[in-house]
C-alpha cells in the first residue's frame, strides 16, 4: 500500500528553475511541497545523500507492438524497461500491432491488452492512414492523444503512408478537431531515386535514406501545415539538414516542433561496424558533424525533446551475423532497442559536451510531456504534478549487457559500451516501482 505521505531529500534535486539541495513532500501520489533541505519532517523519509532527484522521465515515441506482434515486445517487459531506465510515461506509437491504433475499436483492443500489465503509467497515440479520416474524431474522443502518419512506407502492410492529396485531408480534419499531427518524414520519391544496394555495409544503407529525403518531406509537409493550420510534430529528426526548414516555418507562424533520439545523438555513421543490424533504424543515423549539428540545436532549443524511438524486433528479424544472420542490412527490421538506456546514454553524452542534469530533464521529461498536454501533471518536480521521479546517480558507471535489459528481446547497439549514470530508484505516483512485484501503471487519456 502507499503511504499517505513520504519526504524525499537530496542534495542535488533538479526544479524546473534548477538543481539544488531540497526536501520534496509527497501526499496521496502527487508533490504537495518543496522546502529547504532538511526542512519537512513528519513524514517517512527517504534520504538520498549526493545521489540526485530526477522527474520522471516522459517518452512519447515508443513501440510496444501488442497486440499482434508481442513477440517482439509487449506491455509488460517495455514498461518494466521503462521504469528500470527512470521512464514513468509512456505514449505508445499506433503500429507494428495488429490490429493497428486506427480505429476506435484498434484502440480499445490495446487498452484491453495492457490492462493490468504496466509497470508506468501508459497513452496511446491514433493513427491517421489512407481512408480512416472519419475514424479521428472518435479516436480523439477517447483520449488518443494525436495521430501519427508515414509519409513514406511504414514497414507494415496494415499501416498505409499518405500521399499529398491524403495528408491535406488528414491535416485538414486534425486541424478542426485541435489535434497533433506527428509525421515520419521521409520523402517516397527521393528514396525511390537513391541506390539501393543489399548487403552487410553499412554505406550503401546510408546511401539508401540520403539526407535529401527527410528534408523534402519536412517542406511537403510544412507547406501543407501552412495551408491547413494543422500542429505539426516531426519525429526523430536524423538529419540536421532540416533545422533551417524548420526555424523559417515557426517565423512564418507554422505550429511545428521536432523531437530526436538518443541513438543520433550518440552514435555516428563512421563508427557502425558492417554487418551490425542491431544499428539500423530509419531514418538512419549520420555522420559524426551531423551529430554535432544535432547538438548545437538542442542547446539551442530547437528541438522539444529527446524521445527513444523504441522498435525492437526479435534477432530473426534483425538479421545480425553474430547471430547467423546474413548482415544485410536492406532486409533487417529497422529499430533501435533502447527504452532502457535512454538516460544514461544521454547523460554519458551530455556531460562530455558540458550540458547538465537541467538540460537533460528538460530534453527528457519536461519538453515531452508538454508535447502531449501533461505539462503540470508529468515531466517535473513541482507543486501539484504527481510523484513521478528518479533516484539517478550520476557518476555510476555501468556497461551494457543486454542480458540484463527488461526488453524482450535482448538486441541492442549499446551493448559493450560503459554508460555514466545509473537509475536506482523509480517512484510512480510517490511509490517505488520494483519490477518483480505487481503493476500499478494507470492508462492515460489525453487531457482536454
Amino acid at each position: 500500500m502507499q503511504q499517505s505521505s513520504a519526504v524525499i531529500r537530496s542534495r542535488r534535486v533538479v526544479l524546473p528553475d534548477g538543481e539544488r539541495p531540497a526536501d520534496v513532500l509527497i501526499r496521496y501520489g502527487r508533490i504537495e511541497r518543496i522546502g529547504a533541505h532538511g526542512s519537512l519532517t513528519g513524514a517517512a523519509l527517504t534520504d538520498l545523500g549526493d545521489t540526485a532527484l530526477l522527474p520522471g522521465l516522459v517518452d512519447t515515441h515508443v513501440h510496444v507492438n501488442e497486440p499482434g506482434r508481442t513477440e517482439w515486445e509487449g506491455f509488460a517487459t517495455a514498461t518494466r524497461a521503462a521504469a528500470a531506465g527512470g521512464v514513468t510515461t509512456v505514449i505508445d506509437m499506433p503500429l507494428n500491432s495488429i490490429p493497428p491504433t486506427t480505429t476506435v475499436a484498434g484502440l480499445a483492443a490495446k487498452r484491453r491488452a495492457a490492462h493490468g500489465q504496466t509497470w508506468v503509467d501508459l497513452g496511446f497515440w491514433g493513427g491517421a492512414v489512407p481512408g480512416n479520416t472519419g475514424e479521428l474524431q472518435g479516436l480523439y474522443e477517447e483520449g488518443a492523444f494525436g495521430f501519427k502518419s508515414f509519409l513514406s512506407p511504414s514497414g507494415v502492410d496494415e499501416f498505409g503512408h499518405l500521399g499529398p492529396a491524403e495528408l491535406s485531408e488528414a491535416l485538414t480534419e486534425q486541424a478542426r478537431l485541435g489535434a497533433l499531427a506527428i509525421i515520419h518524414a521521409e520523402d517516397p520519391d527521393e528514396l525511390a531515386s537513391a541506390p539501393q544496394l543489399p548487403g552487410s555495409h553499412y554505406r550503401d544503407f546510408l546511401a539508401s535514406r540520403p539526407a535529401g529525403a527527410e528534408s523534402a518531406a519536412v517542406a511537403r509537409l510544412l507547406a501543407t501545415a501552412r495551408r491547413t493550420g494543422a500542429r505539426v510534430h516531426i519525429l526523430h529528426v536524423s538529419s540536421a539538414d532540416v533545422l533551417p526548414l524548420l526555424a523559417q516555418a515557426r517565423a512564418d507562424g507554422v505550429r511545428v516542433t521536432a523531437e530526436t533520439c538518443p541513438h543520433y545523438l550518440t552514435m555516428a555513421a563512421e563508427e557502425i561496424p558492417d554487418g551490425d543490424t542491431a544499428f539500423k533504424c530509419c531514418p538512419p543515423i549520420r555522420d559524426e558533424a551531423n551529430r554535432d549539428r544535432l547538438w548545437a540545436a538542442l542547446a539551442n532549443g530547437e528541438f522539444i525533446g529527446i524521445v527513444s524511438d523504441h522498435s525492437p524486433a526479435t534477432s530473426e528479424l534483425k538479421l545480425r551475423q553474430e547471430d547467423g544472420g546474413s548482415g544485410d542490412f536492406a532486409k533487417a527490421w529497422g529499430g533501435i532497442a533502447s527504452l532502457q538506456l535512454g538516460l544514461p546514454a544521454i547523460w554519458t553524452e551530455a556531460r562530455r559536451r558540458g550540458h547538465q542534469l537541467a538540460d537533460v530533464v528538460r530534453w527528457m521529461a519536461a519538453g515531452p510531456a508538454e508535447l502531449v498536454g501533461l505539462a503540470g501533471i508529468k515531466g517535473g518536480i513541482a507543486v501539484g504534478c504527481d510523484a513521478d521521479l528518479v533516484a539517478f546517480d550520476p557518476e555510476g558507471t555501468f556497461t551494457v549487457d543486454p542480458a540484463g535489459l527488461q526488453h524482450r528481446n535482448p538486441v541492442t547497439p549499446y551493448a559493450g559500451r560503459t554508460l555514466t549514470g545509473i537509475v536506482r530508484t523509480t517512484w510512480l505516483r510517490g511509490r517505488p516501482v520494483d519490477v518483480e512485484a505487481e503493476p500499478f501503471g494507470r492508462q492515460l487519456r489525453r487531457p482536454n
